[in-house]
């Protein structure tokens, strides 16, 4: 059978216009499928299941026109650069509904045990361990300059810094013009109050104009911001001398960074715990007078736990984040790390309060007697956290002892019967859209950590958490922050171990906990234990955790830093102590 299609030459030229524009037509129609149309009734019964959730044909079908407007509008809205500083329109609030602000406000006492008189130490090993009551005594009254004080710390940063791992940006220059304008102030008969001339550590995630604020990435090794942190400039309002920005783990996870894993004095073998690492392991070093880190799931309790220094993660709302890298814009929260709880008052009253950029904070005193009679705070603990504890049991209930014999009357006490774990998610999908970027880019490629349990891994995962999921977790947050200002209606002050379920607990409702060392294991580790308190009332934890430092005399033992010169090459971190 002869075929009608007339195959001249002459047609030729025609035809092959035709199959081009047909080609043409068909790749663009491609095209646009893939990229514009890519949704399919498989995709979005693969998307129910990662949902747990189940829809009829029909309901799908009439989902895919709505699905596709949504992935357009996500496309136009990754065209627009969000800084990480750009905080969601949401914002967290943590007061249960009938929180009582009369209370805190007729209350704004802050009375702390200054020292009457304080010798210079015979070698300057021992002052840089010294508290920050003591140094403020010595500088006060002239009996050492702030500068001397400095290049001490200056001196002791540059010797161990390196081998701890601990020090990202020695800020030697700025450290010296602000202690000589320390030392000529006092001179001049101004005195700017406790912290007057005294050295401290920042983390690196805490903006300082002219130096890197690193967020412990290579990603952001060489990141220089303009701005400052809001807790910088109340720090250098308040005379503090900044010597250093301190290590952190990558992107506020951990005690690895860009730089290695920073170490524990204690035991330099080991990691020092994250992500505040290097603030922890700074001071318990000597390496600076006190350092501040920063909370959003244990970043100041860990490392404070792991390296045997007083910790303060303050209640959501009370400092500043301004100048801050954002993990978890309902969670993050900025505190003090130093060598006893005193200190930690000193330090926390000057950091606190708004400055017109966190819209989160609260305008609330800050109220603190170092010398009140114990027998009126209410104190509870939450007895099968300590039950359980796998390990190091006998030193956690040592604890309670100890408080019993001070004449201190235990109550039991009930958590909320909600587990917070089902909702820690919310901290995931935070961050990943803190890091979108990263992400989408394919530069969390470049991150340090890689693995199931890194930062990479968590963003990409997040993104498949439903909207509406996040929503509800946030609806049963609000239950467990009326669930647990219920129970601690008649408690001022309760107990649990660090890594009990408190730590996940009291960082989604945003009570503060106040960590002290506790004790050593068999192998010289610190251990540490947790003094938590109402909302605002940090004052109490600090109160109580005080006294019991007077009792017990952990926090004044120190490491051995000739150990340092044993590290091996490639620590490893071990295990969180239950």
């Amino acid at each position: 059978m002869k075929s009608s299609f007339h195959s001249g030459s002459d047609s030729w030229p025609l035809i092959a216009v035709i199959l081009s524009v047909i080609l043409v037509i068909g790749g663009a129609f491609a095209l646009h499928y893939t990229k514009g149309k890519a949704i399919t009734i498989q995709d979005i019964s693969s998307a129910s299941k990662i949902s747990g959730l189940n829809f009829t044909h029909q309901e799908k079908q009439m989902m895919l026109s709505n699905l596709e407007e949504n992935l357009a509008s996500y496309q136009k809205m990754r065209q627009i650069h969000l800084e990480n500083s750009v905080s969601p329109a949401l914002i967290f609030n943590p007061l249960p509904a009938d929180f009582d602000f009369k209370k805190l406000q007729a209350d704004q006492r802050f009375i702390y045990d200054e020292p009457v008189n304080v010798e210079v130490p015979e070698t300057e090993e021992a002052l840089a361990f010294y508290p920050v009551t003591d140094l403020a005594w010595l500088i006060k009254n002239r009996r050492i300059s702030s500068e001397y004080l400095t290049r001490i710390y200056l001196d002791r940063l540059k010797k161990y810094g390196p081998k701890l791992h601990c020090v990202v940006t020695l800020t030697e220059e700025l450290a010296l013009k602000q202690a000589r304008q320390a030392d000529e102030e006092l001179a001049s008969g101004i005195y700017r109050g406790p912290l007057h001339g005294i050295p401290y550590g920042l983390k690196d995630l805490l903006a300082v104009k002219g130096y890197p604020t690193t967020w412990g990435s290579p990603i952001y090794k060489n990141q220089s911001l303009e701005e400052e942190a809001t807790v910088y400039k109340k720090l250098t309002q308040a005379g503090a001398v900044l010597v250093a920005k301190l290590s952190m783990g990558e992107l506020a996870w951990g005690d690895v960074w860009f730089g290695g894993l920073t170490r524990n004095p204690w035991d330099p073998n080991q990691g020092s715990s994250g992500s505040s690492a290097g603030s922890a392991s700074a001071t318990a070093a000597g390496l600076v007078g006190f350092a501040i880190g920063t909370e959003t799931w244990g970043s100041i309790v860990s490392p404070s736990t792991r390296c045997g220094v007083s910790g303060l993660r303050p209640t959501f709302g009370r400092v500043s984040r301004y100048g801050a890298m954002a993990l978890s814009w309902s969670m993050d929260k900025v505190g003090p790390m130093a060598r006893s709880v005193e200190d930690l008052a000193l330090i926390f009253q000057a950091i606190i309060g708004p400055d017109g950029k966190d819209c989160t904070v609260f305008d609330l005193p800050f109220s603190y007697d170092g010398q009140s009679d114990l027998k009126k705070v209410r104190v509870g603990y939450y007895k099968k956290s300590f039950d359980e504890a796998r390990r190091h049991k006998d030193k956690y209930l040592a604890v309670l002892d100890t408080l019993s014999s001070m004449g201190i009357d235990l109550v039991e006490i009930e958590l909320p019967e909600i587990d917070p774990e089902m909702i820690s998610f919310i901290l995931n999908v935070e961050a990943a859209a803190a890091f979108d970027e990263l992400t989408r880019t394919n530069q969390d490629e470049l991150m340090v950590r890689q693995g199931r349990d890194a930062w990479p891994n968590i963003f990409r995962q997040a993104r498949f958490v439903p909207a509406v999921e996040y929503i509800q977790a946030n609806r049963l947050r609000t239950l467990l922050i009326e669930q647990l200002a219920s129970k601690l209606k008649e408690i001022d002050v309760y107990l649990d171990t660090p890594w009990g379920p408190s730590l996940l607990l009291t960082n989604l409702t945003g009570q503060p906990t106040v960590v002290v060392p506790c004790g050593f294991d068999d192998r010289g580790h610190p251990l540490g234990i947790t003094f938590i308190s109402n909302l605002f009332e940090e004052g109490q934890a600090l109160r109580l955790a005080k006294a019991y430092q007077q009792v017990t005399g952990f926090h004044l033992k120190h490491p051995d830093l000739s150990l340092l010169d044993q590290v091996k090459d490639s620590p490893q971190p071990e295990e969180e102590d239950d």
